[in-house]
């Protein structure tokens, strides 16, 4: 039965924070900047303070369903919860499957089932971003960089396989900022669009 959770944690990761918080400036985020419903899009577009309270806004939908997932006594359906919430972000069945890229509510989920790695990642995000003044290279960096910690931290074979697959998602989902990279288009993280 605990198992029906992943239907609130899917429509928990369907809250559009990014559409919501523009919309109340008169703007559709998805037809600015990258046209990306996320922190990052939101920080461009709108300033620092929005991105950053999409960011935690969207970290709670993978905080939350991690929380419960841990409190249930069940490891294993909190991955699953946070699989959930990371599909419903980026794959929202209430706005045609057209969601955001899923860093967000990864890190948050992170934070709570993963914290010293996540930690540590979130020091790389900042080096990172500052270094390049890209947030979608210091976002592929966690995405590969938090398998890698959970494993060397010595965590279960199934565990590590549980945050690959989430983190693969991750990654696909930025495909498209890979090819603007290698094209050497891709938006500045501090670009107004």
């Amino acid at each position: 039965m605990l198992w029906l959770l992943l239907v609130p944690a899917y429509f928990l990761g369907t809250f559009p924070s990014a559409v919501w918080i523009a919309r109340t400036k008169g703007i559709d985020i998805t037809k600015e900047g990258s046209g990306n419903p996320g922190a990052s899009n939101i920080a461009r577009t709108l300033g620092t303070k929005w991105g950053v309270l999409v960011f935690l806004l969207d970290a709670l939908k993978g905080a939350v369903p991690a929380a419960v997932g841990l409190l249930s006594g069940h490891r294993g359906l909190g991955y699953a919860m946070v699989a959930a919430a990371v599909v419903g972000h980026m794959f929202p069945v209430t706005r045609r499957f057209h969601g955001g890229k899923g860093v967000a509510t990864m890190g948050g989920s992170a934070l709570v089932l993963q914290p010293i790695v996540s930690v540590i990642l979130l020091a790389v995000w900042f080096g990172v971003r500052k270094l390049t003044k890209k947030a979608s290279v210091a976002s592929l960096t966690i995405a590969v960089g938090l398998p890698v910690g959970v494993a060397i931290k010595g965590a279960p074979g199934w565990e590590v396989a549980a945050v690959v697959g989430v983190n693969v998602l991750v990654i696909i989902r930025h495909l498209d900022n890979i090819k603007r990279l290698v094209g050497g288009s891709e938006l500045s993280a501090n670009k107004r669009a």
